[in-house]
């Protein structure tokens, strides 16, 4: 078998297509919570967490022990044909920690894409409508429903065709757009392509993932609940990267106060395993008759185990806490990056909790943004052994999704390395 980074790179070309893309030139061999080795040997810190999966860290010990417990008993039975209890104690859990008042209910999935789309399903047969309105810079997936409802042209739709109609988009709040510009082209839209009456649902990120970690205004949101209030309307949070402790709070849209109708989860739910799932308000989600949602692999049993101990470690190691300290840290050093001439030009640190970003800028004094220069960045630091990610809607954005166990020293040291790209590039 092939032994190194190259050779497998010269394999992926040849049996892969080029459609799935990969940030780094690094074949994986094994990893240990912030950490991660190649299969030449060469050890990396991990500020990825393979996008934002992994809140508890590569093979967390209580995670690991709980899926060789499950593996020993049963692999799979399809939910839908002989349930099992790891399912419905998970289900419990999150209906227990529902970012909304009432009873809730919980479905499970096995990604992103099919959670976003699922809960515009329950919105959907909930409201009798087929209207859907999503934002700017958003990413709700890849399948078609949810490429429709990203907001962003390339990569996710240009090559596709149409697309699923009655989706649109608003202007998502930012340097140049504001909350009151976002809400007068929702009234816009209500006016001129879709009564409200016809909208079953409005999705949006607490902090936009790969739109830049934008986060979302706590004025907009409220905004928007009065108006799905006002209109029937139900109000999906997508907490697909946001979940789980990754903004100092269990899921981001608690900043807020605002409380959703529904919230997709995903990514670090299953703590490197595939799961995702929809939490909503239990009179929405029975509007579904039975045989209506579900899936051979929704809720696989590895994956709630997986999960069950996910949440354990989140309450008993207080990563919501540590999301906090985390960010305070991340941000503290990244300011320090701001004045700096002999560095790259970057602008202010942004995020919650442990959920950071900053830009990449034309030059010192500027305020726009390096476009598409942020994965030089994530190159160089790869170069250097740090796997990071870039994001935005120009390109020029670092986004920071360190594993939440990680430790300061580890943190440090993957700043370090950033602060060395930022100075050679300069």
């Amino acid at each position: 078998m092939s032994t190194t980074n190259q050779d497998l790179l010269t394999r992926r070309a040849n049996a892969v297509p080029r459609g799935v893309a990969t940030a780094t030139p690094v074949f994986a061999d094994r990893a240990e919570n912030a950490e991660l080795w190649d299969v030449e040997g060469r050890r990396y810190v991990d500020f990825a967490g393979g996008i934002a999966v992994l809140n508890v860290g590569h093979r967390h010990p209580k995670v690991m022990a709980t899926v060789k417990a499950q593996l020993e008993r049963f692999t799979h039975t399809a939910f839908q044909v002989s349930a099992y209890e790891s399912y419905i104690e998970l289900a419990e859990k999150l209906n227990a920690l529902a970012p909304f008042s009432g009873p809730a209910k919980t479905i499970f999935f096995s990604t992103g894409g099919e959670a976003t789309e699922n809960a515009v399903k329950i919105a959907r047969a909930a409201t009798g409508r087929n209207g859907v309105i999503a934002f700017c810079g958003g990413f709700h997936g890849r399948t078609l429903l949810a490429s429709a409802m990203t907001g962003k042209v390339l990569p996710y739709k240009a090559p596709f065709g149409t697309l699923p109609g009655q989706v649109y988009h608003l202007p998502f709040p930012d340097a140049d757009v504001t909350v009151e510009d976002s809400l007068k082209m929702l009234n816009f839209l209500f006016a001129s392509d879709i009564g409200p009456e016809q909208v079953a649902a409005i999705i949006i990120e607490p902090v936009q993932g790969e739109g830049g970690f934008r986060t979302a205004p706590t004025e907009l949101l409220k905004q928007l609940r009065a108006i799905c209030d006002q209109h029937g309307i139900k109000l999906i949070a997508d907490e697909v990267q946001t979940g789980f402790a990754r903004t100092g709070k269990m899921f981001g849209i608690e900043h807020s106060g605002v409380e959703p109708d529904l919230v997709s989860v995903a990514k670090s739910l299953g703590g490197g395993m595939p799961l995702s799932g929809v939490i909503g308000r239990a009179d929405l989600m029975d509007s579904v008759p039975p045989g209506g949602l579900g899936g051979t692999y929704a809720g696989a049993p590895l994956a709630c185990a997986a999960a069950l101990a996910v949440l354990d470690v989140i309450e008993e190691e207080k990563l919501i806490d540590r999301a906090n300290s985390m960010g305070e840290r991340l941000k503290a050093r990244i300011s320090t990056w701001q004045n700096r001439k002999d560095l790259l030009p970057i602008s202010a640190p942004r995020g919650l909790g442990a959920m950071i970003a900053f830009d990449i800028l034309d030059g010192h004094g500027s305020t726009e943004q390096r476009a598409g220069f942020a994965s030089a960045v994530c190159a160089k630091a790869c170069e250097k052994g740090l796997i990071l990610l870039s994001c935005g809607v120009k390109g020029a954005t670092i986004r920071i999704l360190t594993p939440l166990t990680a430790s300061d020293a580890i943190v440090d040291e993957g700043l370090d390395i950033i602060e060395q790209v930022l100075a050679e590039l300069a």
